[in-house]
């Protein structure tokens, strides 16, 4: 009877991760097709095959094309990965600290990353060239998470509160740091500059910003879905894990190594973006059960899906105003969450499995 039981739950774990990656490759096509500038979708799927070296078989101008594979599809592609980043690390962090309420962002990934941005905008590191801005958030989200570890590591109780405690209070010195900064800001441009990027968005996305993530991110996620495994087994605690024949102390580390490498480079070309580390994998584990071999591809698909939606929202909403994609994440997002906790009362998602 539990072979059965295990089957089906396989079976549905499985139809879940197809259903995800045909609704991202359809949400992938309607982002590229919407827009002020509405183009048919047989024509979109078109340029997007002609992109890939794949015949056509429709024509199509060449503002279509200009349109969809210069300035939609990379802006786009730049939304699923980074939403894939935070739905995936999000999802790595809950399972680390076996707390379904945790998000990358709560380790100091993402106060440091924008301590870095604001430094770059605020001293004019960013007149250098255009990578300077995202290389700033990157090294000092890196530089924020060495600096967790290193007190947690000389701290007498290496506790998983411990640990976020101590991001709590990095997060909260950071920001403090970064509103000094933006109350002293020179001039209106570089006010407007600052608050925009801390804000999240994905305007003026090119090739170059996704050849900059691509690499760290896919990597990263595939050697997260190799450790899902030995997360199932840190679900039982240390001691378990421990039993289990894992290295506990030396996991968590290079976990937090990765899911810090990962958020870095996603937050380095988006700005701060919150709830979908924190959602979608909340939501996730809902339909795929607790078990990480399935629950971190299905929250790298989720992110991505999640946050290219959120994006084509930003653009379309209120035209010709275009909204920040932080702000729309956190308007769907945090009625969302709440709903998700409203729902889970009995048990469910906030059990600690």
């Amino acid at each position: 009877m539990q072979l059965i039981s295990h089957r089906r739950k396989i079976k549905w774990q499985t139809i879940t991760l197809l259903l995800l990656i045909t609704m991202l490759g359809l949400t992938t096509i309607a982002a590229c097709a919407i827009g002020p500038i509405s183009i048919p979708f047989p024509k979109t799927m078109d340029i997007l095959l002609s992109s890939l070296g794949l015949p056509s078989f429709t024509s199509y101008t060449d503002r279509e094309f200009l349109v969809i594979a210069e300035m939609r599809l990379p802006r786009v592609l730049a939304g699923g990965l980074v939403g894939a980043a935070l739905g995936v690390s999000g999802g790595a962090m809950q399972g680390l600290f076996r707390n379904p309420l945790v998000e990358p962002g709560y380790v100091g990934v993402s106060s440091g990353a924008a301590l870095g941005a604001v430094c770059a905008l605020y001293f004019g590191w960013s007149r250098f060239g255009s990578w300077t801005l995202p290389l700033s958030a990157f090294l000092a989200a890196i530089i924020a998470v060495m600096i967790i570890l290193a007190i947690w590591q000389r701290n007498r109780y290496k506790s998983i509160a411990t640990l976020l405690l101590l991001g709590i209070g990095i997060n909260a010195l950071l920001s403090a740091v970064i509103n000094m900064l933006v109350a002293s800001s020179n001039n209106e441009q570089e006010l407007r500059s600052i608050v925009f990027w801390l804000q999240g968005g994905l305007e003026a996305r090119t090739w170059d910003h996704v050849q900059l993530i691509a690499l760290p991110i896919l990597a990263g996620c595939v050697v997260l879905f190799a450790f899902g495994r030995d997360l199932n087994a840190m679900l039982l605690g240390d001691e378990q894990a421990t039993h289990a024949g894992i290295n506990v102390n030396r996991m968590r580390r290079m976990l937090l190594i990765l899911i810090s490498l990962m958020t870095g480079s996603a937050v380095a070309i988006s700005g701060i973006i919150g709830f979908v580390g924190l959602v979608v994998p909340h939501a996730v584990r809902l339909a795929t059960g607790p078990d990480h071999r399935f629950l971190l591809p299905a929250s790298a698909l989720g992110g991505a899906i999640f946050l290219i939606w959120a994006d084509l929202a930003s653009r379309m909403l209120l035209q010709p105003v275009t909204l920040q994609v932080g702000v729309v994440c956190a308007l769907v997002g945090a009625p969302l969450f709440i709903a998700l906790i409203m729902s889970s009362r009995g048990g469910g998602a906030l059990k600690q499995t």
